[in-house]
């Protein structure tokens, strides 16, 4: 990706070009609708008939179809183990002051139906989820997809287990949820354009929120398709979240779409109707944010396609996904020099995304804030060639603008490397190289590290990240409890359990 602007006249041609295909899709859209089935041969039009042409329909009617016998074991396992990943970030950050922020607003509605985790306490389904999904976010160290823009399907995982106690339902309804959130998320971060547009990945947890929050709810496929629509309208994203000094937001964006999303479907399912097609419509998705995009429904999970939940990432560093394989590079460097006064100046070369999102703007050589420097490759480089490592303790005030770690910054230089981005999505390479006040040159590449779908985590690795992240507030015998309920959670009837287990102590 470049910061390239546009000729006024290309942006002409493609909007000329949009309102052609947008004009076009409408108009065969009754064609459509009728032509269109799944794998298992059901046609939209058995819900919506032969105004069944628009994409939200037809997200609508994969996720009131798919049921959880779709899902093979290895698919199971992996939601099983990305829930325990999200909640053991969510334990790690339950003290942090942007997460107590958001749990004391949303303890401040007395009463409620779904319990906010870490606590014993409730409040309404929407709220619980932007206090869960707050957590599962903050330290920026739960799972990752890459597809054409990258994104945290987990974050939606919060807004599923407080609409899954609010309702009722049993771990496999949970399990259900998640993975068609994944799907509906996965897929449209595949698709659409969002991040050289100006805008944030959020906007694609909208509608799998909906969805899933819909399906937990069991809405029809009517009034799934309206929760898509109000999800999306009201709710827009924009990037400036990840740009310059980055603020709290960073972490609460995502799990303010998920609030959003369960809100939407708790208004669709009292009957409330949004604008529609959110996604085709003249001044709609395509034609104000993302430009036009095809998703091909058939070719999701359970119909002739792998369920996108197994090619998520989980992350070893608690930083963002870019940077990951620049820390284990630099980590290795770091080791070999020993002495740091002997560095001349380190090169890290890097793919483009990473360098306009990491590594080009003025604020990520001097960060002020725990987010900024968690989205900075020159600072989370000096600190890995210090320390060997990148951990939660990395990010502190202190750490931030220690002295020593400042200086080595001041030697610093990321650059696009074309050959690295050519390698992604499916790795992230990164190369550090230092130079030496002798001319020599010290240099590792890493294009993967363990927790990548090419290289992913087993049953005892997730375990152990979940212990390191938890030990704070939970012994060993609770985080053990935890997660034998977890690795069952399939077989349990009700999910009031779980949160008793999640109560972490004073």
């Amino acid at each position: 990706m470049d910061d390239t602007s546009d000729t006024v006249e290309s942006r002409k041609d493609r909007v000329l070009a949009t309102d052609i295909l947008i004009d076009r899709r409408l108009a065969l859209g009754a064609i459509a609708g009728a032509v269109v089935t799944s794998a298992q041969g059901f046609g939209l039009a058995t819900a919506f008939g032969a105004s069944a042409n628009n994409l939200a329909e037809q997200l609508a009617d994969y996720a009131a179809r798919i049921e959880y016998s779709a899902f093979d074991e290895k698919t199971v396992e992996v939601a099983k183990s990305l829930f325990i990943d999200a909640i053991g970030c969510a334990i790690a950050a339950h003290e942090e002051k942007p997460v107590r922020a958001v749990r004391d607003v949303a303890l401040s509605v007395p009463g409620g139906v779904a319990t906010v985790v870490g606590t014993a306490k409730r409040t309404t389904p929407d709220l619980a989820a932007f206090a869960n999904s707050a957590a599962i976010r903050y330290y920026d160290f739960n799972d990752l997809y890459l597809g054409r823009e990258p994104g945290h399907p987990s974050d939606i995982s919060g807004g599923c287990l407080a609409v899954a106690e609010a309702e009722g339902r049993s771990g496999k309804d949970l399990l259900l949820a998640i993975v068609l959130a994944y799907e509906i998320n996965c897929r449209l971060l595949d698709a659409a354009e969002l991040t050289r547009r100006g805008f944030d990945h959020p906007i694609a947890s909208l509608p799998a929120g909906a969805l899933a929050a819909g399906r937990l709810m069991r809405l029809p496929v009517e009034q799934l398709a309206q929760a898509v629509n109000l999800a999306i309208n009201g709710h827009i994203a924009l990037n400036q979240t990840r740009k310059q000094e980055l603020s709290d937001w960073k972490g609460l964006a995502d799990p303010d779409a998920v609030r959003n999303a369960v809100f939407a479907a708790l208004l669709a399912r009292q009957g409330v109707t949004g604008p529609s097609p959110i996604f085709e419509g003249t001044a709609g998705l395509f034609k104000q944010v993302t430009g036009p995009f095809e998703i091909d429904v058939n070719q999701f999970g359970g119909r002739s396609g792998r369920f996108r939940i197994n090619d998520c990432s989980v992350k070893f560093y608690p930083a963002q996904g870019m940077t990951l394989m620049a820390i284990a590079a630099a980590a290795r460097v770091g080791k070999e020099i020993g002495d740091f006064g002997k560095i001349a100046a380190v090169e890290i070369a890097t793919t483009n995304f990473a360098y306009i999102s990491a590594g080009k703007e003025p604020e990520k050589w001097a960060p002020e804030t725990r987010e900024t420097a968690d989205h900075s490759l020159p600072y989370i480089v000096a600190r890995a060639l210090v320390d060997g490592d990148i951990t939660h303790d990395s990010f502190s005030a202190s750490a931030v603008r220690d002295p020593k770690i400042r200086d080595l910054m001041k030697k610093i230089m990321v650059r696009p490397d074309e050959a690295l981005t050519a390698m992604a999505p499916k790795n992230l390479p990164n190369r550090v190289t230092a130079t030496l006040t002798d001319g020599r040159t010290i240099s590792y590449q890493v294009d993967a590290i363990p927790g990548f779908a090419s290289m992913p985590m087993q049953k005892t690795d997730f375990e152990l990240k979940f212990s390191k992240n938890v030990a704070k507030y939970m012994g060993k015998q609770q985080q053990r409890q935890v997660l034998d309920y977890l690795w069952a959670l399939e077989r349990q009837e009700n999910l009031a359990t779980l949160f008793e287990l999640l109560v972490v102590k004073a």
